[in-house]
């Protein structure tokens, strides 16, 4: 109890109201003594400050990373850099997530679409970075409307180890969260979020088939992953399934449209002779 009250939970965040939130809610679940500070983790300072954070320090990471707002990319750590040199900050937020993990720590990780598939050399090489220099093992699509009313970017959750070997990748695309899509986001039957958890332990333990890639929750091998330039979009690999639609043949159509055309000058016929 007492490793869960002081000891457990860490974070930062250069937002004040954020660090307050974060603390009350902690408070209110009666974590008294959470170890949060106001601290841009990507920047230099931050290795100065909090040395022992900053790298192979957590087992585990739960991020929401921003996906915009400013940077100051002058003062963004030279370490983070040299592994993905962008100033994009939902990239150098995943490479600072590995480098805070120790080894086998795992991290859930939310993402907008484009950094799973965006063709700059930034994204393919943290792509690249995610599995062949670790273990990426999900990627969970989320449908667009999950962040609304703040926003409408669609998302998705990459889930990762530091360290290991990528050999195949589980994908779901969830439709449903409990929630309508709108800006009310008021509370639904439809849920896929229970049913990703029970698949991800099916295919952890080995149960279930997942090669159908017409279904939501789908395994994709690493090798096709890197033969397509490490695409971890949902689409690159989910197979949609085209129903056949029959229709007549066109001189049949036609047989029926010259009946019809018929039928209206007859019909205009017996008007006209009530006239």
């Amino acid at each position: 109890r007492e490793h869960i009250r002081a000891s457990m939970f860490h974070g930062f965040d250069f937002d004040v109201t954020m660090l307050r939130i974060a603390a009350m809610n902690l408070l209110l679940h009666g974590v008294d003594a959470p170890d949060i500070h106001y601290q841009d983790t990507l920047s230099a300072s931050f290795t100065d400050k909090y040395p022992e954070s900053a790298e192979g320090s957590f087992d585990l990471i739960l991020a929401n990373p921003p996906f915009k707002g400013s940077l100051d990319f002058e003062d963004v750590h030279a370490g983070l850099l040299r592994k993905v040199k962008t100033k994009k900050t939902e990239l150098l937020f995943l490479v600072l997530i590995l480098r805070m993990l120790r080894m086998g720590g795992r991290s859930a990780t939310i993402v907008p679409d484009g950094v799973l598939f965006g063709s700059s050399k930034a994204h393919v090489a943290l792509r690249q970075m995610l599995v062949d220099e670790n273990q990426l093992e999900a990627v969970i699509s989320l449908p667009s409307g999950v962040f609304k009313p703040y926003a409408g970017v669609s998302t998705g959750i990459l889930v990762f180890s530091k360290g290991g070997r990528t050999d195949n990748v589980f994908f779901y695309d969830v439709a449903d969260d409990g929630f309508s899509l709108d800006d009310k986001r008021q509370k639904i039957e439809a849920d896929d979020l229970p049913i990703v958890v029970e698949m991800w332990r099916g295919w952890k333990s080995g149960e279930g088939e997942f090669s159908d890639r017409t279904k939501k929750a789908f395994v994709i091998p690493v090798a096709e992953i890197r033969a397509k330039n490490f695409d971890l979009s949902l689409n690159r690999y989910k197979v949609t399934e085209q129903n056949a639609i029959v229709f007549d043949a066109p001189i049949i159509v036609l047989k029926r449209m010259r009946a019809l055309d018929t039928e209206i000058r007859r019909n205009m016929d017996d008007l006209e002779a009530m006239l």
